[in-house]
């Protein structure tokens, strides 16, 4: 079994800074002295953790697809639904694209990176090959765990029906809580950089490596998958068989194609009706800012504070800041590089939570249900804002970060640079 000392170096995978890593004691962890971000971390019992909070989620989430999720009362009248109902709903009303998205990133991809966390931490003797494809998806598929966005969305749904009845939990609500904190620290307590040294062994790098210099200058890359340092012109990683190069390539182009289509998709999101409301007979419709103001004008200032920022600040802010990165990475001007990180980091991370918005309706759709007295369905708005979401976080995965720090040290040739691009 490796330890943390057996090959002490690794390249940021997000400012391509070779470092050398200390030896740690149990609860310490390594950061990049450049840009900050986390390259390693020594657990206690790195085996048994992550596969106790893997399982306990598992369970729990079993657990919250048994019982009702969610009720309400109006007037007499009462309604509750389950999570496994929530899309069923929507497939009924004719969104099955919003109910396969809940699915997807509510329930089955936090599902599956349980299990793959079990898989591989767990003494299961699988083939290579395995552990190699089942790695590569949970770390591609961590960012799409939406679980703690999704009962973010419950609780803004709770305070818009407060208004109309009474709202309660049901049985399975707080196992679904459970399963969303033990995700989070299964997430915690699993460590890519020993997760992989555990599959295979590091690949060895046939060169002297120069710590403090930047990996393309001495025509090494990081292997975006599992961390592995390999020549530049080895585009296939021998230890997890993923494809990668220097740079990701035509970053910027793909960055800006996603972000220009999200800002056509996000004029109309923001005009169109996200959430038809049919009570007594009379349909209304609301588009996102009608939501925030018809919240702030009823007391509730937080919520509405909530989802202005979530879903009209963040997507507003998250395509101006890639924009700016976008361009700064083909400049030549002399800028903070440490605070460009800092705002691709912000970005990579809020943009996912604008997806609330969408949960929420989701929700009252599943849950208000009651005839002519009361009745709530998606429209047309919500989907093309979970459109607009998904395709701001694909432009932020397909920015390469490298790109920030390439002018701040010490460069590679232009053929290197190109061949890895």
């Amino acid at each position: 079994m490796c330890s943390h000392s057996d090959n002490p170096h690794v390249l940021c995978p997000h400012c391509d800074l070779l470092v050398a890593l200390p030896p740690l004691e149990y609860g310490q962890k390594a950061t990049c002295p450049r840009c900050k971000s986390l390259l390693t971390a020594r657990w206690q019992e790195p085996r048994k953790r992550p596969v106790g909070y893997a399982l306990s989620a598992l369970f729990m989430l079993l657990l919250a697809n048994m019982f009702p999720f969610v009720n309400m009362n109006v007037k007499g009248l009462s309604s509750e639904v389950t999570l496994i109902q929530i899309p069923q709903v929507l497939v009924d009303d004719n969104y099955a694209s919003i109910a396969s998205l809940f699915m997807v990133v509510v329930q089955l991809i936090p599902a599956f990176c349980m299990l793959a966390i079990i898989l591989l931490c767990a003494p299961v003797r699988l083939p290579g090959r395995w552990n190699n494809r089942i790695g590569w998806v949970l770390f591609h598929l961590k960012a799409w765990c939406m679980v703690e966005i999704f009962l973010a969305g419950v609780l803004v749904s709770f305070v818009k029906l407060i208004a109309y009845g009474e709202v309660g939990i049901g049985t399975s609500f707080i196992p679904y809580v459970l399963f969303c904190l033990l995700q989070v620290r299964a997430f915690q307590c699993t460590d890519r950089f020993w997760l992989w040294r555990q599959v295979a062994p590091a690949p060895a790098v046939g060169q002297p490596l120069r710590v403090g210099q930047s990996g393309l200058s001495q025509g090494l890359r990081s292997c975006q998958c599992c961390m592995a340092i390999l020549p530049v012109q080895q585009h296939i990683c021998p230890r997890c068989s993923s494809k990668g190069y220097a740079r990701k390539q035509h970053s910027l182009q793909w960055t800006m194609a996603l972000l220009i289509t999200s800002l056509m998709l996000y004029i109309p999101a923001n005009m169109l009706p996200i959430m038809i409301t049919q009570a007594l007979g009379t349909k209304i419709t609301s588009t996102i800012m009608a939501g925030v103001v018809l919240l702030w004008s009823e007391g509730s200032y937080p919520v509405a504070m909530v989802i202005f920022v979530a879903s009209i600040m963040v997507p507003s802010l998250k395509m101006l800041a890639i924009a700016w990165l976008c361009w700064d990475a083909r400049g030549q001007k002399k800028v903070d590089r440490e605070r460009l990180h800092v705002v691709y980091e912000v970005v990579e991370f809020v943009g996912r939570w604008s997806m609330i918005d969408v949960f929420v309706i989701a929700v009252l759709s599943a849950l208000v249900r009651m005839g002519q007295l009361m009745s709530i369905y998606p429209d047309i708005g919500a989907l093309l804002f979970a459109l607009v979401v998904i395709l701001t976080m694909f432009s932020a995965i397909t920015f390469d970060s490298r790109l920030i720090w390439d002018r701040s040290g010490t460069f590679a040739s232009r053929e290197l640079r190109d061949d890895g691009k």
